[in-house]
């Protein structure tokens, strides 16, 4: 077993070993997870797209789709080229 396994499952041990005594190990506090929550400070750009509803043929749709994570960006590209002669 690599290194990494081996600390999982002791640690997965531990972990069991604590609920049987009663312990629960904290591992999510509320206030870590508001914390957290949300895209992180800077990451927004000063100029955000608005949300529409458009309606497409089922079979587009699923070639969209099919094409894999950020197609909804590659719709908008592919508009911008069409329709305002962007590259």
């Amino acid at each position: 077993m690599d290194k990494e396994l081996e600390q999982f499952n002791a640690d997965m041990l531990a972990s069991i070993r604590q609920m049987k005594k009663g312990q629960a190990a904290r591992v999510h506090a509320p206030e870590d997870i508001k914390a957290r929550r949300g895209r992180p400070p800077g990451s927004v750009a000063a100029v955000t797209k608005t949300p529409v509803k458009i309606r497409l043929d089922p079979d587009v749709l699923a070639a969209l789709r099919a094409s894999g994570r950020g197609w909804q960006t590659k719709v908008n590209d592919l508009l911008r080229k069409e329709v305002l002669g962007a590259k």
